[in-house]
């Protein structure tokens, strides 16, 4: 185990916002023990306060689903893969003639916008800062758009995927992270957890097989297959505790903490 990457909501922070202690314990024991940190997580960059407060965390951050590296130390920008406004203006009108109710938003690298009516529910203070207003009127031609969404009021997040994704993906990679809202999370075709962590990781020198990855929802799919040792919580969604080759226990229960803790013994170290 030299580097172990994990997902941030619904596997290490909870609806509370709060990393629990035992966790937090379990992550500072690693740093110790010469173990790489790195978090993966579909959140952009102004939402990783929780890993700096709670954590204290200064290194790298995968922001929006893979398209973002992130230096928390410096606040500044690595490296971004984004999404031209032509194509998130031709996704945005294929999923319109799929899902007509369907709004939209968009995460650039310079701001956030979005459609009147995108929010409709109590995660809306995350948000409430941002004016709605037509994204064809807010983009502008140079804006890179690193992660577009489109929600819809009704169904399934899994429903929604398995009709838009195919029609959509010449042009846009789409998943989706929400246990409860249906919306999906769309950027650059090959673009995803799993393409950023291994440059990441391979950047310092180490392979897959010294990878633990841990994740919850279908965003972290490709990151838990390509990790060494991926585990997928048992809180999670089905889908990712199919593709992970190995399961950790519940949200709840400090399940990233419980296999941390099981995997410093194993090297001879001892938790404080």
């Amino acid at each position: 185990m030299r580097l172990v990457a994990s997902d941030i909501d619904g596997t290490i922070l909870g609806h509370d916002g709060r990393i629990s202690d035992r966790t937090v314990r379990a992550f500072h024991a690693c740093r110790d023990a010469g173990v790489e940190l790195v978090f993966v997580t579909g959140r952009p960059p102004r939402w990783l306060h929780p890993l700096e407060e709670q954590l204290g965390h200064t290194g790298t951050v995968i922001c929006s689903n893979g398209a973002v590296v992130w230096n928390l130390e410096t606040d500044q920008l690595v490296s971004a893969r984004t999404l031209s406004i032509e194509s998130v203006l031709e996704v945005r009108r294929i999923i319109k003639e799929l899902r007509p109710a369907a709004l939209f938003a968009a995460e650039t690298l310079g701001g956030f916008h979005l459609e009147p009516g995108f929010i409709q529910n109590a995660s809306s203070e995350l948000l409430a800062e941002f004016t709605p207003a037509p994204l064809a009127d807010t983009l502008a031609a140079d804006d890179g758009v690193v992660k577009f969404l489109a929600i819809v009021h009704e169904g399934t997040p899994d429903e929604f995927l398995a009709e838009v994704a195919p029609a959509v993906a010449h042009l846009a990679a789409a998943t989706h992270s929400s246990p409860g809202a249906s919306m999906l999370e769309l950027s650059l075709p090959g673009v995803n957890k799993a393409v950023t962590l291994a440059e990441y990781a391979a950047s310092l020198g180490i392979e897959a097989a010294d990878v633990v990855a841990f994740g919850d929802m279908p965003n972290d799919i490709e990151m838990l297959r390509w990790a060494g040792h991926g585990y997928a919580m048992a809180s999670g969604h089905p889908e990712a505790i199919r593709a992970a080759g190995q399961q950790a226990p519940h949200f709840d229960d400090d399940g990233v903490a419980q296999v941390l803790e099981a995997r410093l013994a194993a090297l001879g170290v001892k938790l404080s």
